[in-house]
């Protein structure tokens, strides 16, 4: 964590977690429940920090930067505790409040250092801004500092955060989400030296050719892969969802009708873009949702394994999606339609263009047991549990055949999945009770 001084739990944290984690290991027996409580410790001790001035930094893991979706999905399974645990909304909020600075700094960019250190993923990007890791414009990094806001305001009453630096970025997410619709009038470009393509955008850094339509262009998916086609439907549906949640404290925190009226009016716009122009026909004919579109012809049926992800939509998108769309997608992604749907001895699920092939994510299985029934979450909770080759860690990605051959030896976002995938286990158990 270099100069930064870790986060501590106190009595009452750690009381809580243990707690949550008896109930894991009631439901899912011993070996699970002391995966999840020394995970839920470890992304607190581990990738949480302070700077003097008290401004938290959250590490990926073995990554030294902090990346807007990372470090909000980190925080996933601890938000159930926001409503009694003083010291959780504490480092909620400080969370947000350095993710809408970073916003406010740069509202492009993807990832940050913990000031201006200067540490890049490439030294050779065109950004040189030391304070940026790297400049990937990807739209759930305006979406999940919002939706994080948003669940900590309506859950413990908290608006101070909601301070002018919050406000113009509000304002800015709104604004940028509208110019986007545009990409070619965008000053925004990204080039990096490479042979490999997914690591930079075509046509002078401005990425392929897009037609408006509506929808609000990504140059990057949530895996940091340059996106085949400029419109992302999954991140713009989450962008839909995260607008609605924008006004909602645009009006009722802040006071600003103007901006709330502009972010539902977006947020419309973009679910009829999507209706229109990201619904597609799928293999049987029914009507599914498109992986990514260029608004002139082009469609991509696929699904990735990061989120926001056409499997996830449910969890992030819930009031945008239309529900039978969805199902239909869940059939086509979760079969050999999906060409990163990957299946082996071990295990089988969602891989990503971002690893090689035939290996699965265990975020991908995670969020398919989120969406799925009690049944699935029991057995892939146990499926991500007995494929960590002996670590104790939840790696990015798992070879079908092979669990001791994965990617990342650390990642806080997969194990914060496998926890909050062991607590709804848990909570499907303490339902059926009841």
């Amino acid at each position: 964590m270099g100069q930064l001084t870790p986060f501590e739990p106190d009595e009452t944290t750690r009381a809580q977690l243990a707690s949550a984690a008896d109930g894991v290991r009631r439901t899912s027996g011993q070996r699970i429940g002391d995966l999840t409580e020394t995970a839920l410790l470890r992304t607190l001790t581990d990738t949480v920090g302070f700077d003097a001035d008290g401004r938290v930094f959250v590490i990926t893991g073995d990554i030294p930067a902090m990346w807007l979706r990372d470090s909000t999905t980190q925080l996933t399974p601890y938000l159930r505790l926001l409503d009694g645990n003083t010291q959780i909304a504490d480092l909620v909020e400080a969370v947000v409040r350095r993710q809408f600075g970073f916003l406010a700094h740069d509202s492009y960019a993807n990832a940050f250092n913990d000031g201006p250190t200067g540490a890049h993923y490439d030294p050779n990007d065109v950004c040189e801004d030391p304070e940026v890791w790297e400049q990937k414009y990807e739209i759930d990094s305006l979406c999940y500092p919002v939706s994080l806001a948003h669940e900590l305001w309506r859950r413990t009453g908290r608006a101070g955060f909601l301070d002018d630096t919050a406000h113009d970025v509000l304002r800015t997410i709104v604004a940028q989400l509208r110019a986007e619709q545009d990409h070619d009038s965008s000053p925004y470009r990204f080039e990096r030296e490479t042979t490999i393509p997914t690591e930079t955008l075509a046509r002078g850094g401005r990425g392929t050719a897009v037609g408006r339509c509506g929808l609000t262009w990504s140059g990057f998916r949530p895996s940091d892969d340059a996106c085949t086609h400029g419109y992302n439907i999954p991140a713009n549906l989450f962008a839909a969802q995260a607008l609605r949640a924008l006004a909602e404290l645009a009006e009722k925190a802040l006071g600003d009708q103007s901006l709330a009226a502009d972010a539902r009016s977006l947020s419309e716009e973009l679910r009829r873009a999507v209706h229109t122009h990201g619904v597609v026909s799928g293999p049987d004919g029914s009507p599914i949702y498109a992986y990514e579109v260029d608004g002139l012809g082009a469609v991509l049926v696929m699904d990735d394994a990061n989120t926001p992800s056409l499997l996830s939509l449910p969890l992030l998108a819930p009031d945008v999606i239309d529900r039978e769309v969805w199902e239909a997608t869940r059939a086509v992604i979760l079969s050999p339609a999906n060409p990163y749907w990957f299946t082996g001895t071990a295990l089988q699920g969602i891989g990503s263009p971002h690893t090689r092939e035939h290996r699965v994510w265990p975020i991908a299985l995670a969020v398919e047991g989120l969406v799925g029934t009690p049944d699935d979450r029991i057995r892939l909770l146990a499926t991500i549990a007995e494929t960590d080759a002996g670590t104790g860690h939840v790696h990015e990605s798992i070879d079908v055949d092979d669990p001791t051959i994965f990617t990342r030896p650390w990642f806080s976002w997969a194990e914060s999945m496998f926890c909050e995938l062991a607590l709804h286990v848990a909570e499907d158990a303490r339902t059926a009770r009841v």
